[in-house]
């Protein structure tokens, strides 16, 4: 069993990245997203320092592509495509593990046109990546593709897609419901070595996902880190809590009040 912990995002306290992954190495923690959703703000130079320091720090990377993405739209297809492999090129440069985006929106597209869609430009980008897997994230919104069913059936298809966990966004589509035992017997079936999630807690409504929240409410982590240590899982768990590290810390704590060591 590999934990791996930490924010999505800068630490709320760090001057830049670089310094940013020494903090979360000084906290305990073991893991960084960083957050390309407004734009890929790297030149490769820079990726691979950044990954340098990362390495020297022992903090496992991975990237969020920006939040412009829709590979359901044709007109938005290659300009969101772009999004993402311009995000994979440089998290091949700093050593990053996967990176994370949001699917698309079914607009007035029927759900099996949708996936066709998503499914057709993963092919394309399925080629084109050899070092950095492709996340597609559960999404939270009704309105936006990505169930877990939907990812997974892209992810037994192509080896470099896999499906990211975002317990939040589960809950919030099912209305306040999640059980961590069925998913993790459904994910199971991908066979996969090592997971990468997000968690955090989530204000819905009838449309889905509202806003993130601060770890101290709904949906419940404990439980899930239960199941984690029961089902000795392979697990990256980043916080796109608002407060960043300091849930992840919280995290940390409830998993070493149950016997964890980091």
């Amino acid at each position: 069993m590999e934990i791996k912990l930490g924010p999505a995002g800068n630490c709320s306290n760090a001057s830049s990245t670089e310094d940013s992954l020494k903090k979360v190495n000084e906290m305990g923690l073991q893991a960084q997203e960083i957050e390309f959703v407004r734009g890929v703000y790297l030149n490769n130079e820079k990726a691979k320092k950044m990954g340098k320091v990362a390495k020297e720090e022992g903090i496992s990377l991975s990237i969020h592509a920006p939040y412009y993405v829709n590979l359901c739209s044709k007109e938005k297809k290659e300009a969101s495509m772009k999004r993402i492999l311009d995000s994979a090129e440089r998290g091949e440069k700093m050593g990053a593990t996967v990176v994370v985006f949001h699917p698309g929106y079914y607009k007035d597209l029927g759900k099996e046109e949708a996936w066709n869609r998503v499914m057709e430009a993963c092919e394309e980008m399925n080629e084109e990546v050899e070092e950095v897997k492709l996340g597609l994230e559960t999404t939270g919104k009704h309105s936006q593709f990505g169930t877990l069913d939907e990812i997974m059936r892209i992810a037994e298809k192509l080896e470099n897609c896999v499906p990211v966990i975002d317990f939040a966004h589960i809950y919030a589509k099912k209305y306040g419901k999640i059980d961590y035992g069925k998913l993790f017997d459904k994910i199971s079936e991908l066979q996969m070595n090592h997971l990468h999630t997000h968690f955090s807690n989530i204000e819905y409504t009838s449309k889905g996902e509202k806003k993130h929240l601060k770890l101290d409410g709904k949906p419940p982590f404990k439980p899930l880190a239960k199941e984690v240590i029961e089902r000795d899982l392979d697990i990256t768990i980043i916080s796109e809590s608002p407060i960043l590290e300091k849930d992840s810390l919280k995290m940390k704590k409830i998993f070493e009040g149950l016997g964890v060591e980091f």
